[in-house]
């Protein structure tokens, strides 16, 4: 019988993972008020066999907070908060990091407390619509470009919410330089056309994604903190543009000088959106030698084949998650693994869709009564 690597004991910047696979962040807007709540700890918990678990899009700042209900981590309440799910995921022997993700232009009004504005390097629109509790499906507004003096309090917001995970009891940090969010509109010439040092060559469109990066690292320790990337991702309208592969061979050779854990690449191919090419995959592997996290579209044997090649670190799976709470043992005891999946409550507010699929065992038991 074959020895998994994937199901074997692994390593990402100081922390000891129980095994390969890691549960990837995904949205579900459980948060009411922003804060995290018993409902989310409990979720979290139940997926805590996974090597490493990474949360939901947490924004660092009231001005990150696009969506409904996605939680932040700059207030006492959502400290509070996560440190129930903290707990919740260490009691049952899980390890957790906490995705911070400043959704910049892809944001609406409805959806922010009052006092707050929507930001990104340029006052560039958006083509889309995002979901408002209050109104229903509604246009992207054209943001407001940032100012310098806006560029360096947002950064101060990463470090703070970088701090504040610590105290909440999180293993580490994840930026969210992917899918059209605050850092990656700074990454592409689509959404970033300033005239200053942030803009108009490849270096300086990578530079507040670095200074972030360098920042959060110097606050918390390099071994925890880690970036998400989507090179060739569209999510967030993000086209393609001459100078992808030079973007990310520059980036990913900048952040392996800082040091930090991990770059978790993410290829949504695997759900319509354009594929990833092998070549910039290997380029990022090439040029970064810390541990290297792939997510999109795995099953068990795809993941193993990844491990065995040295493509990757570490395997990330999303959706199979929600609907498999206990993924990680069907995986390894070839269990049948749910198909029941109610993408209708992805991004509802209660326990259905959430924290309702059974187990294997469970679903046992029910087809046995």
């Amino acid at each position: 019988m074959k020895n998994y690597k994937l199901f074997a004991a692994a390593k990402v910047g100081s922390l000891e993972l129980k095994n390969h696979i890691v549960m990837a962040p995904m949205t579900r807007c459980r948060a009411i008020d922003n804060i995290p709540n018993d409902l989310m700890a409990s979720y979290y918990q139940q997926r805590a066999t996974a090597g490493l678990i990474i949360t939901e899009g947490t924004s660092p700042s009231p001005n990150g907070l696009g969506y409904a209900r996605i939680p932040g981590i700059f207030s006492e309440a959502q400290l509070l908060g996560w440190k129930k799910t903290t707990s919740a995921v260490h009691k049952s022997g899980g390890k957790i990091i906490v995705q911070l993700m400043h959704t910049g232009r892809i944001s609406h009004i409805l959806n922010m407390p009052k006092g707050t504005q929507i930001e990104a390097p340029s006052a560039i629109k958006a083509t889309g619509q995002m979901w408002t509790d209050a109104k229903g499906m509604q246009d992207y507004p054209t943001p407001k470009a940032m100012t310098t003096e806006d560029i360096v309090s947002t950064q101060a917001e990463y470090v703070t919410a970088a701090k504040n995970a610590m105290e909440a009891g999180f293993d580490g940090v994840e930026l969210h330089g992917a899918n059209g969010y605050l850092l990656e509109e700074f990454l592409s010439p689509a959404s970033n056309v300033r005239h200053d040092k942030y803009d108009g060559t490849i270096e300086n469109r990578c530079r507040f994604v670095i200074e972030v990066a360098t920042a959060v690292a110097a606050a918390i320790g390099k071994d925890k903190t880690g970036i998400r990337l989507s090179p060739y991702g569209v999510a967030g309208d993000m086209p393609n543009y001459p100078e992808i592969d030079a973007t990310y061979d520059y980036l990913s050779k900048e952040l392996n000088k800082l040091g930090i854990a991990y770059i978790h690449l993410v290829d949504h191919s695997a759900m319509g959106a354009p594929t990833v090419p092998i070549e910039i995959k290997k380029l990022i592997r090439h040029n970064f030698k810390n541990t290297l996290i792939i997510c999109g579209g795995y099953d068990k044997d795809s993941a193993e084949a990844d491990l065995e090649s040295g493509l990757c670190d570490l395997i990330g799976f999303g959706r199979p998650f929600i609907n498999n709470p206990d993924l990680v043992e069907r995986l390894e005891h070839n269990q049948e693994l749910s198909q029941n999946l109610k993408t209708e409550l992805f991004y509802t507010a209660d326990e259905k869709g959430y924290t309702d699929y059974p187990n294997f065992k469970e679903q046992l038991v029910l087809q046995l009564e």
